[in-house]
């Protein structure tokens, strides 16, 4: 299922129990390109923004990424590791495949951009939602406290 489809599954969802779609974060594409030196590779790079208290469900990537945040403040945590929250001018990395379980803004009065770098195969689905965050209980756990 590609990410948009997901997302609008998850707004239907969310709708039978929610008057809005809490996890319909804002992306922009930025950039896709092959990589030249990893052939089959491309760089795909996207702006996030979050809403004041949004998230999303837990998910995984079908590739390497590179985050960086631009604006505000994001909660971060991959299975087995800590919370971690970064601000402007904070990166971290994430490898392909790694469950990320927590994934917001730790702010709930101001929104967070972060500028989020791929490597994947051109086929790769970038972002996979889990299966239980379709399921209404997962969807009220899974919003920024």
């Amino acid at each position: 299922m590609n990410r948009m489809a997901a997302i609008a599954l998850l707004c239907a969802v969310a709708a039978v129990g929610f008057s809005s779609c809490l996890f319909a974060a804002e992306e922009h594409a930025l950039l896709s390109a092959p990589l030249t030196q990893a052939v089959g590779k491309q760089l795909s790079a996207v702006t996030v923004r979050y809403a004041p208290g949004q998230s999303t469900p837990p998910h995984r990537h079908g590739g390497d990424i590179y985050v960086y945040v631009l604006t505000g403040h994001i909660r971060s945590q991959l299975a087995g590791g800590p919370l971690h929250v970064y601000g402007p001018g904070e990166s971290w990395f994430e490898p392909a495949g790694a469950h990320h379980v927590v994934a917001g803004n730790a702010s709930t009065t101001e929104p967070a951009t972060m500028l989020v770098v791929f490597i994947a195969t051109s086929k790769a689905a970038l972002t996979t939602l889990d299966a239980t965050a379709f399921q209404p209980s997962t969807l009220s756990r899974t919003q920024s406290r």
